[in-house]
């Protein structure tokens, strides 16, 4: 997607909303987000009223399978990127001085866990030539090395592999 690829707000709301659903659907939220707003600005998303933002979240085809969460969390975020941030969600990674700097970053924002510190690092080192972001990716397979159909299949077949694996072991 070019928004995704084009826009890092765009980028950081993706993850956000890459939970429970499948990536394809998460990736695809932020440009639904921007058509029925009119704006993909962390500022403009964070002053929005909060039962509009729903509203957005919830018309079909739905942003997410849990729209009301997701609302709020992409809220939080866009929040969290406009006070922080100044709203230019790259500055999250232009300015991080090395990985471990930018890991705290990663893990301060709204719904970011270890998966996505991973993740978000992957996708940075990997697709968009993040230098900083090289000491976070992992030594297994991440969304950042999906660069096809194929791969993008064979991801999600891990994916669903290792969460299996751990539900077993609880």
């Amino acid at each position: 997607d070019a928004l995704i690829a084009t826009d890092p707000l765009a980028l950081l709301i993706g993850f956000a909303l890459d939970q429970q659903v499948s990536v394809q659907s998460a990736f695809s939220g932020p440009l639904k987000i921007k058509q029925r707003l009119g704006t993909l600005d962390a500022g403009a998303i964070a002053a929005t009223d909060p039962a509009r933002l729903d509203e957005v979240f919830r018309a079909r085809p739905a942003v997410h399978r849990f729209p009301g969460n997701m609302a709020r969390r992409t809220q939080e975020l866009c929040a969290f990127v406009t006070e922080r941030y100044d709203g230019r969600a790259e500055r999250l990674w232009t300015e991080a001085s090395d990985s471990d700097d930018l890991r705290q970053r990663i893990e301060q924002l709204p719904g970011f866990g270890e998966m996505k510190v991973k993740a978000l690092g992957s996708v940075l080192a990997k697709r968009f030539g993040v230098s900083v972001a090289e000491g976070l990716v992992p030594g297994h397979p991440t969304l950042g090395d999906v660069d096809s159909a194929e791969a993008l299949a064979e991801y999600q077949a891990q994916k669903r592999a290792y969460k299996a694996s751990l539900r077993s072991q609880v």
